[in-house]
């Protein structure tokens, strides 16, 4: 029988009251095993209700507590991170090797974030003009909010929670109403830290709740990332009602192999970076450009290694990578492979052939060769395991490939030659780049983000520009004269 998957409001789970509610599937099986509840505007607001009385008590708090919570939470995410990863791949699908990297990674936020009494420090000048000083201060904007994706359910949603919370915002939270179940088991470990009632909070739901919380006036910030149309949607209808938004859309990530690379390291890191997730990430390798004459070698070398790769269920130990998160989208995915061949694609692997699970939204991996910039499975995020190969003459044209491309998430090339790779950072645009990392992540004390379409907004994610969205500036300007020395003067202050 399907489960039941609520709300989380005020430190306790609320059946959902709009009458409206979606399925939740186990990708590896295509069996329904949950139905998540549907806010209506009506729950957001007594959402954001309990958000706001539990800021207000929130913003309080000394950093010291606020730091002690953090920490809580840190070892209790990871005593539980493998309850946790497996919660991710009966949702989401993907192996459990994976499920338990993303919350690694989801961890270094919380470690980030612990350090909240270092990362508010402001600034102090003394003396500016005759008794007077000068200092600002970082206060938190009050309720805040995260709109996350399914693909990574557990580790997105802990780039801005952490942040926000240090920082003495209230959050709510809207997961993906495919995989909901992992933000619940976040707030329980909210709860069990010590957190109080009201800051963390859980509201599923589709469009409606999404809507709702771009509209409400008592929610001061969104954060989200998903798809490059919603980002802009996202980021066009917050700022519209007053709200600071960041949104991170999609990405169309390159991987140059110039002709001194090291062809097996540039091949296994093709593969890992593709096809990982089911290539279901937005730092996924979808593009592999060839300078020169190492095309060949390089197609031969990801080719050899594509029969080898284990599909199947993700509690499966031996399994490599899992199915896709819907049937729709895997037969979406799997499109791309006769929009290839019908626009001149060389197939040099079909996933659609692969010998795979029976049951499940499963799709093997796909290689296109002697792909250009005008077919639409480069053109389109595919978010599925379909690699292309472009093969371009020179590092120049392989580079004018990545700038002419509307997205700017992430990019990486391989090389030995170091002052190609110092000229690479400097010339691509793009806001991570990668050399000889086909995944370049910034760990929790950078931040993440792209350029162009991949970004709606000023500000990266987590990290110190985390830190900076999820606070307001304050500038205090103190005198503490003689009162006897008190007079009147009209004239504009000035520096003495």
């Amino acid at each position: 029988m399907a489960s039941r998957i609520s709300h989380w409001i005020d430190g306790a789970a609320v059946a959902g009251t709009s009458g409206r509610a979606g399925p939740v599937f186990n990708p590896a099986t295509g069996v329904q095993t949950g139905e998540v509840d549907f806010a209506s505007a009506a729950e957001v607001d007594l959402a954001v209700a309990s958000a706001t009385a539990a800021a207000a008590q929130w913003r309080e708090s000394s950093l010291s507590r606020r730091a002690a919570i953090l920490f809580a939470f840190r070892e209790l995410l990871h005593e539980h991170a493998t309850e946790l990863a497996e919660v991710l791949t009966s949702e989401h699908g993907k192996v459990l090797s994976d499920a338990k990297g993303e919350v690694a990674r989801g961890l270094e936020n919380a470690e980030f974030a612990a350090g909240v009494p270092n990362l508010l420090k402001g600034s102090f000048s003394e003396q500016v003009s005759g008794g007077v000083d000068v200092y600002s201060i970082r206060q938190p904007v009050g309720v805040v909010a995260g709109i996350t994706p399914f693909n990574f359910p557990a580790m997105v949603p802990l780039w801005m929670c952490t942040t926000a919370i240090a920082c003495g915002n209230a959050f709510i939270l809207k997961p993906s109403e495919k995989d909901p179940s992992a933000a619940l088991f976040l707030a329980k470990l909210w709860q069990e830290a010590g957190l109080p009632d009201g800051v963390f909070t859980v509201v599923n739901g589709d469009r409606e709740a999404v809507d709702a919380i771009l509209a409400h006036p008592g929610i001061a910030a969104v954060s989200f990332v998903g798809s490059t149309p919603v980002a802009r949607h996202i980021y066009e209808t917050g700022t519209r009602h007053g709200k600071r938004v960041q949104a991170l859309g999609g990405a169309k990530n390159h991987m140059i192999v110039l002709p001194d690379a090291d062809v097996e390291m540039a091949a296994d890191a093709a593969v890992s970076a593709a096809y990982g997730s089911a290539g279901e990430r937005c730092m996924a390798i979808s593009v592999v450009v060839t300078v020169g004459d190492v095309g060949d070698a390089v197609v031969d070398a990801i080719a050899a290694r594509l029969p080898k790769l284990r599909i199947g269920v993700g509690t499966d130990p031996d399994a490599e990578m899992g199915p896709l998160i819907t049937r729709e989208h895997r037969d979406t995915v799997a499109s791309y492979v006769d929009a290839g061949i019908s626009e001149g694609a060389t197939v040099v692997a079909d996933g659609r052939k692969a010998d795979l699970p029976e049951d499940g939204f499963f799709l093997g991996v796909s290689l296109l060769d002697h792909v250009t910039p005008q077919m639409s499975v480069y053109t389109d995020e595919i978010f599925g395991p379909v690699l292309c190969v472009v093969r371009a003459q020179t590092y120049a044209e392989a580079v004018e490939l990545v700038n002419h491309n509307e997205y700017g998430n992430g990019t990486a090339i391989f090389t030995r030659d170091g002052g190609a790779a110092r000229q690479f950072e400097f010339d691509v645009q793009a806001g991570m780049v990668g050399i000889n990392v086909p995944i370049p992540v910034p760990v929790a004390y950078y931040s993440f983000g792209g350029w162009k379409a991949s970004l709606f907004g000023d500000t990266h994610m987590y990290g110190p520009d985390g830190v900076h969205f999820y606070t307001r500036t304050k500038v205090v300007t103190s005198r503490w004269p003689d009162p006897a020395t008190s007079t009147v003067d009209l004239g504009f202050p000035q520096t003495r």
